[in-house]
């Protein structure tokens, strides 16, 4: 996190100390107001669109169990979908007889948007796809797929839970109905934070599927009524403290622009994968024509692990992906357990040599 960050986290929480959490709140809510127009202009919505949420997991749960569903409904996804949204489409596959569909993936390992309309019938209810997958630099066209799903009126909801921060994101643009993502990651914001998009015209088509008296204040001993923003999909207690944070972290990336850090991020990516590849036993693993700052490799002859041990004690820090986190591309793929590099803006080409050099030297041994 960003020092400004960290600032408004800890202010907050002495804030809370003092005087208490009720006050703290009433004290801040200017600041607190504040950040759904920060997250609106980041992805180019307007603020009564936005929820702010607990995660990404949350926020997509959200609007994916609005949505109805019945026996023949299809849901399409992509075969880099993640664990999390699989999960769900299972249980409400399970639930009420929908019927789970993948798309095939192009020779670039992109979603096939010829495959995808070709799928496309009365019965299909919700295209929802992983914009960036977990496991490795994939893009997949999201844009492209929202001008399909707009085209036939199908509903379209994206996770960009690894794009906000590291790349441009404007929902108009992507043609998306839904979009969910994260604080922490490529934003930079504190852990425990995310937010939730949902196009206007969409919100009178969903009923979330928890409430409380902030998503739907009791007006009649026998009634209630639904927000008419997408604050329907948040409830009445927060992590006030977070979400400030949250706040400076989106207006910290504005501030900086998301050009230039999506330029820089793929700069730093493109040094690392073109090092990776050019060492013997290494083998890069990123799909795609235009790979996102997200770098995932093995090297022949090193657990996953191993090498993410390595490299922290050079003082890099790296992860593994494992293959259950996107287990039809894993499957697909025959992929092991992947080491993960994620370079951002703030990192210089010394650390990137420095891993380099650190894997470098596995090799050998």
């Amino acid at each position: 996190m960003p020092v400004p960050v960290v600032e408004a986290v800890k202010s907050h929480i002495d804030l809370e100390a003092e005087i208490g959490g009720y006050a703290a709140a009433a004290r801040q809510s200017a600041p607190l107001q504040s950040v759904y127009d920060s997250v609106a202009r980041l992805v180019n919505a307007a603020p009564d669109e936005i929820a702010l949420t607990e995660n990404a997991t949350v926020a997509w749960q959200m609007a994916f169990y609005a949505l109805s569903f019945q026996a023949g409904d299809r849901i399409l996804t992509a075969e880099a979908e993640y664990a999390a949204n699989y999960v769900a489409y299972l249980q409400v596959a399970k639930r009420t007889g929908a019927i789970i569909e993948v798309v095939p993936s192009d020779a670039r390992g992109e979603i096939d948007i010829g495959a995808l309309e070709r799928m496309l019938d009365e019965r299909v209810k919700l295209i929802a796809i992983t914009w960036i997958p977990t496991n490795g630099g994939l893009v997949n066209p999201a844009a492209a797929v929202g001008r399909i799903a707009r085209a036939h009126r199908i509903p379209y909801l994206l996770d960009a839970c690894q794009a906000v921060g590291q790349i441009a994101v404007d929902v108009e643009a992507l043609g998306c109905d839904m979009l969910s993502a994260t604080g922490r990651k490529f934003l930079r914001g504190p852990r425990g934070t995310g937010f939730l998009y949902v196009r206007r015209a969409m919100l009178e088509r969903l009923e979330p599927p928890m409430i409380d008296h902030f998503a739907a204040p009791w007006v009649a001993r026998d009634a209630y009524r639904l927000r008419d923003d997408a604050r329907r999909f948040e409830t009445w207690e927060n992590n006030y403290a977070a979400r400030l944070g949250l706040g400076v972290a989106v207006d910290y990336a504005l501030d900086i622009g998301l050009g230039a850090i999506e330029a820089r991020c793929r700069l730093l990516a493109g040094r690392l994968r073109s090092g990776l590849a050019a060492i013997p036993g290494v083998t890069v693993r990123d799909l795609g024509r235009s790979p996102s700052a997200i770098v995932s490799f093995t090297v022949e002859g090193q657990e996953a692990r191993a090498v993410v041990r390595a490299a922290g004690a050079v003082g890099i820090t790296i992860g593994v992906s494992d293959p259950s986190s996107t287990r039809l591309d894993a499957e697909a793929r025959a992929l092991p357990l992947l080491v993960r590099a994620s370079p951002h803006y703030y990192n210089t080409e010394a650390e990137i040599d420095r891993l380099l050099e650190c894997v470098s030297g596995l090799t050998r041994v």
